[in-house]
Order: structure tokens, then sequence, then C-alpha cells
């Protein structure tokens, strides 16, 4: 499945990517903002971000039927409350990102937003 990752983390992007294509998956990284969202089921967020309006590329990705997993540190609460107001279809501490994505994946692969 692809996999489209907004991670502006160089350390991150990489660990999960590296995740995803062991899984199985083909992660598409995207490190800056862009108008261009390429298609795909599902897509992860960095919510600690500050590269994307988090609000506006949420929209945009849901508006083309993409599943959005928004993850933030497990001591960033306001990050994830802000993801959860957004509209994120799931949330995770990056703890869970790093050891249970595959699971977390496995909640998408079989729906359609």
């Amino acid at each position: 499945m692809r996999v489209l990752l907004y991670e502006d983390n160089l350390m991150w992007s990489e660990k999960l990517r590296k995740t995803l294509l062991a899984l199985g998956h083909e992660p598409v990284v995207i490190s800056r903002p862009t108008k261009d969202h390429p298609e795909a089921p599902v897509a992860i967020i960095n919510l600690g971000s500050n590269s994307w309006d988090i609000a506006e590329l949420i929209k945009a990705l849901q508006a083309r039927s993409t599943w959005v997993i928004g993850h933030a540190g497990h001591k960033e609460k306001e990050k994830l409350e802000y993801g959860k107001e957004m509209g994120c279809d799931y949330l995770a501490t990056n703890s869970e990102t790093t050891f249970k994505l595959e699971a977390i994946l496995a909640k998408f692969e079989s729906k359609s937003p």
C-alpha cells in the first residue's frame, strides 16, 4: 500500500520510510510543503511539524479520500488534541508509530474513507 509521509524531520522520515518498506508498503516522503499531493490511501503526518498548515493539509488529504494518521510525542498532548480537533482519522504517539505501525496501518488496508 502506498503511504504518504509528511515529515520534515530527517531522522523520523528515514526511520518511518525504512519501517514501511520492511512492512511491504510503498513510502512516499514529502519533506516540504507542496500543493500537489500524490494519490495514496493513507498519509502519516507529524503533528509537531511547523512546515505545514496541519489543518489545511488534513482537509486537502481527506478531500482526496486519504486516511490521515497524525503522530506526536506522548508528552505533546496539545498537538495530539489538535490533531483530533482537526479530524485525523487516527492519532498515535511517536512510540506507537515506531512499534505498532503495522497494526495501525492494518486498520486502514480494508477500509474506504
